[in-house]
């Protein structure tokens, strides 16, 4: 489906963006696990999320559908051998968390997905759980999927992530819980911490020391209910677009400010936005609070590598805003960006020198001279995150997004929400 949207004068009003993803999956999967019936409370509901639905379903947990809500009823912390293969769809958040849970089950599974998710890396999972004593194999030795796992019989390890991965760090902990002995993931640098947040929420065995994190074999635990918070990667488009489009004053309510989420918010501060932010009230161990964003001069700036884990979904629209920025910005440290639903960095420059914007790049860094954006053809790349960057980024001048339909993925009412904004209905 491709899109056309012509150029924008101003975005004004309010939004409420759909739930946090990160957190549904999570939710999903230790309602799952738990001993009775919850509800988790206004989750997205989008292809990865649904696709973690239909695959906790396929493990013995009952879900269903009420009105905004899933309503779960938990298996406990033994999950049931599936009759089939376990389809992830396009969601790498899925496959490599619930590699780790099936590791700690002793049943046979198969994990499959669509054919960017079998592209993408799976021996970073795959490497710990089998230390852990899981037997896994796939394509290329374990690297790529499908994944074949036959769970039990786990030991803890202690295991020093290679890079700042929050799934990589999730799955071992999730493994983590079926282990005997304790078991302890290092970070390099600080990543998402949903996975820690809903540990507490739940009851389940975890301790901070630094950036050790430790957790350990799971005493049944009873459902609690759940409220999932707005995602702020889906918020991050509309700030970005209330930034660069004239005349612009936008609120959105009800985000996730969890800081290990907003390096984003500190990076556009340093470019110059007009930008604010409150945290209002906490939903089950998440901030949460309301965003304001108004039209800005954006300047330049070269990006602190160390903020990159904590917003490595939001450099697509990040780049976007660099290309009305005055001077040249500096994206560093960018290496994982090549392992996502796309390359990443191939596709934002692709699509900026496609909308006229000088762009360098390296293998893990961008350098993006602003100032120069046209109205062109974006192509998403079968890409949610570079579908809606790309029309944000085109749009004061007017841009047509090819494949306009992978929003979906993460935001379904993307599109109803940028004509509503923008008085186009």
């Amino acid at each position: 489906m491709e899109r056309l949207i012509p150029p924008t004068p101003s975005l004004k009003g309010t939004l409420r963006v759909p739930g946090d993803k990160s957190v549904t999956h999570r939710g999903l999967m230790l309602g799952a696990l738990a001993q009775g019936e919850s509800t988790l409370y206004y989750p997205l509901k989008a292809g990865d999320t649904l696709s973690t639905a239909q695959v906790m379903r396929q493990l013995g947990a009952e879900i269903a559908e009420q009105g905004e809500h899933f309503h779960i009823k938990g298996v406990g912390l033994r999950l049931q051998e599936p009759t089939d293969v376990l389809d992830c769809g396009n969601a790498g958040t899925l496959m490599r968390l619930v590699a780790g849970l099936l590791s700690g089950q002793e049943i046979f599974t198969v994990l499959t997905g669509d054919a960017s998710l079998r592209r993408r890396p799976m021996g970073r999972v795959t490497t710990p759980l089998r230390q852990m004593g899981a037997r896994i194999e796939g394509r290329e030795g374990g690297k790529l999927a499908p994944l074949a796992i036959r769970g039990g019989g786990l030991r803890g390890i202690h295991y020093e992530l290679p890079v700042a991965s929050a799934q990589v760090k999730s799955a071992v902990l999730l493994a983590g819980l079926f282990a005997e002995e304790d078991t302890e993931v290092v970070e390099p640098a600080p990543t998402r911490d949903h996975t820690e947040r809903v540990f507490r929420h739940y009851g389940l065995p975890i301790e901070l020391e630094g950036n050790l994190i430790r957790t350990r074999r799971a005493e049944p635990f009873a459902a609690r209910d759940l409220i999932v918070p707005g995602d702020f990667s889906s918020a991050a488009f509309f700030i970005v677009a209330a930034l660069i489009t004239p005349e612009s004053d936008i609120t959105l309510e009800g985000v996730g400010l969890n800081p290990t989420r907003t390096g984003l918010l500190t990076v556009l501060k340093e470019m110059g936005a007009n930008l604010s932010w409150e945290v209002t009230e906490g939903q089950d161990g998440e901030p949460v609070g309301s965003i304001r964003a108004r039209s800005s001069r954006l300047k330049g700036v070269s990006v602190d590598p160390r903020l990159i884990p904590l917003m490595v979904d939001e450099v697509p629209v990040l780049a976007a805003a660099a290309a009305w920025a005055e001077g040249e910005t500096y994206i560093p440290n960018l290496e994982e960006l090549r392992v996502k639903e796309s390359d990443r960095v191939a596709a934002i420059a692709h699509n900026l020198q496609n909308l006229g914007v000088p762009v360098e790049v390296g293998h893990d860094w961008l350098k993006v001279r602003g100032g120069s954006v046209q109205s062109g053809v974006v192509e998403p790349f079968h890409d949610h995150r570079i579908a809606m960057a790309f029309a944000v980024c085109g749009l004061p001048k007017g841009v047509v997004v090819q494949d306009a339909e992978w929003a979906s993925i993460s935001f379904p009412s993307f599109w109803e929400e940028l004509e509503r904004l923008t008085g186009k209905v």
